[in-house]
């Protein structure tokens, strides 16, 4: 118990400091691993990866490469290998270690345990089966195998996970990368949120933190890329993102139809208003879908989207508005975009504010990948950056 709390002061003591500050941004690995009793010997790793064989690797990121493994009493396993000379990685790989120690649920992806052997530092999870969801959703040959329901349920699972990081773990934990590359999909279809890289503990009594700005391109809320005025309904926003594009098997990123619209949010908001929304619908879920659950998912993405963050629901509201059959709910506002402002409504103004008006970030964005995929970035500016990636400078 006493081992417990003291982990636990550690992490509020690193996240108080911030995680680009040299002097606390690690902990010790090994101690980690003691600490909570899942410490793998390099040699079973070894054998587990076939001593880490290139058709073993699943994919690789900026911590380093991943690869998939079997241990002796038949689990599968997805190890993370850190780059020794990868700085960025190092504070992503570390920052992922304390953070996935204590976190255990259906929809997070497990951390299993750490292995530290001279230079070596790995983290070992659970191998999830079916790759990430952008692996399926923007393939046109493969997207057949999401059917609605599957869709539904992924939205739902990915809810979940949402509201017991948010909520209902430990410490309150703001993931800041929720895209589908970081949702991944077991043997049964069951969505895993992966990649704490740039996850961040968020103090309690806080409306948000300043923070350096770090997602992904499409997902980040207009606030954070805007002032990097950073609190759950960052992740909220993201979550929206991602429910719209599960529906239209469209990037919001990379939008291109020929519409009147600036980007998938601003589309599906435009036919909300016009009692069209189910025009977003990705054609081939024609046979399959439920369309009052469909226009109800709709609806709750532009919900989680809206350019005022204290009108975002929370998550818990996110959850009980799925488990719900569809009925009444509030009239979603104008989604947010990247570079655009806010008007703030009397309702809102009248609460305390998560989002201010000042504080511009001068920061880059990172894309931290999962252990599957990674995805281009763009700058903490209005504008894109057409080169892609920019790594933050702490």
């Amino acid at each position: 118990m006493a081992k417990s709390k003291s982990f636990l002061q550690n992490l509020i003591k690193s996240f108080k400091f911030g995680y680009c500050n040299e002097g606390h941004k690690e902990e010790d690995l090994e101690r980690i691993a003691a600490q909570e009793q899942k410490i793998f010997p390099f040699q079973t790793l070894v054998a587990a990866t076939k001593d880490f064989h290139p058709n073993h690797k699943l994919g690789e990121g900026g911590f380093g490469p991943v690869y998939k493994g079997k241990l002796d009493d038949g689990r599968e396993i997805a190890v993370k290998k850190l780059s020794h000379n990868s700085r960025q990685g190092k504070r992503e790989f570390m920052n992922e270690a304390k953070l996935l120690a204590r976190v255990q649920h259906r929809n997070v992806v497990n951390l299993l345990g750490y292995c530290v052997h001279d230079v070596e530092k790995l983290l070992v999870y659970e191998y999830v089966s079916n790759e990430s969801l952008d692996k399926l959703l923007f393939k046109s040959n493969r997207r057949e195998s999401l059917e609605w329901k599957r869709r539904f349920d992924i939205i739902t699972g990915t809810a979940r996970g949402l509201l017991y990081l948010h909520e209902d773990s430990h410490n309150c934990i703001i993931h800041r990368d929720i895209k589908a590359s970081n949702i991944l999909l077991d043997d049964k279809w069951v969505p895993k949120i992966a990649d704490f890289g740039m996850a961040r503990l968020f103090p309690e009594d806080e409306t948000h933190v300043n923070t350096r700005v770090a997602g992904t391109n499409g997902y980040m809320a207009p606030e954070y890329v805007m002032h990097g005025h950073l609190s759950v309904k960052a992740d909220v926003f993201s979550f929206g993102v991602l429910i719209l594009e599960l529906i239209s098997s469209q990037r919001n990123s990379a939008f291109n139809l020929r519409v009147d619209a600036q980007n998938l949010l601003d589309w599906a908001y435009k036919l909300y208003k016009k009692g069209r929304s189910l025009e977003i619908m990705d054609p081939s879920l024609a046979s399959s879908a439920a369309t009052e659950q469909v226009a109800m998912c709709i609806q709750i993405g532009l919900l989680c989207t809206q350019g005022d963050p204290q009108l975002r629901p929370i998550m818990r509201r996110v959850v009980v508005m799925l488990s719900k059959k569809p009925g009444n709910m509030e009239e979603p506002t104008r989604p947010g975009l990247p570079g655009s402002r806010y008007r703030r409504t009397r309702k809102s103004a009248a609460l305390s504010s998560t989002a201010g008006t000042s504080g511009e970030s001068d920061s880059h964005t990172f894309d931290s990948s999962s252990y599957t995929s990674a995805s281009a970035t763009i700058s903490a500016t209005p504008r894109s950056d057409p080169h892609g990636k920019r790594p933050m400078q702490c």
